[in-house]
């Protein structure tokens, strides 16, 4: 039976991935890294920051891409102000919370991003547990944001359903155990199946995703 929802948050609750490609674009491009769609959809998209800039800066130090990194979140806050839930997505916390069934968190991004979407979303006391990097060891692709959240909620895979738009959060969260819609902010359906998803919902209106919903909490 489902107990639990579990959402990635950029690119899954909102779609934040354009302004995070102008942070990266503002921080690095006096460094000469052209930051475009393609380049973001292949090194950027869902992965660690420590792990983005140690491949787009491999002559810097690590020292000195925790520098950047922190540039490039802040850049990001001081652009996202005017975000909004993706679609339905409102609708289908009200739907969950009336049932009794968990909301939980599971981003790579730092606490500050986190907390600071989440205000702007109006989102930020929907959320019964949130896992953010600074909580785990390893981040997405590993399994490890998700095993923490399902522990923090004291279920097994089997009682939740994950959200995710990136391949290495659809790989986290299928190496979880998990049942996974592949949200389509950033991918194709046939990409996201590529990555593991059980199916694919352009937002939370889809039916695909309602039908699986009652039939889940049905069972």
């Amino acid at each position: 039976m489902l107990k639990a929802l579990i959402f990635d948050m950029d690119g899954t609750l909102v779609h934040s991935d354009p302004t995070h490609l102008e942070a990266f674009a503002e921080i690095l491009g006096p460094e000469g890294v052209v930051i475009d769609e393609e380049l973001y959809r292949s090194s950027i998209i869902g992965r660690t920051n420590e792990a983005i800039f140690a491949s787009l800066l491999p002559h810097r130090t690590v020292e000195e891409h925790v520098v950047f990194a922190d540039r490039k979140e802040a850049a990001f806050r001081r652009m996202a102000l005017d975000l909004k839930p993706l679609d339905g997505l409102v609708d289908l916390l009200d739907w969950a919370e009336a049932r009794g069934i968990g909301i939980a968190l599971v981003t790579n991004a730092p606490v500050l991003n986190a907390t600071h979407m989440l205000d702007v979303l109006g989102l930020a006391q929907r959320f019964s547990v949130k896992i953010t990097i600074e909580e785990v060891e390893r981040g997405k692709p590993d399994p490890l944001p998700y095993l923490t959240a399902l522990q923090r909620l004291g279920l097994g895979p089997e009682e939740a359903i994950a959200f995710e738009d990136s391949p290495s959060g659809m790989k986290a969260a299928k190496a979880a155990g998990l049942f996974s819609f592949g949200v389509l902010t950033g991918l194709t359906a046939e990409e996201m199946k590529g990555f593991g998803a059980d199916r694919s919902i352009a937002d939370f209106h889809d039916p695909a995703l309602w039908e699986i919903l009652e039939r889940r909490v049905a069972a």
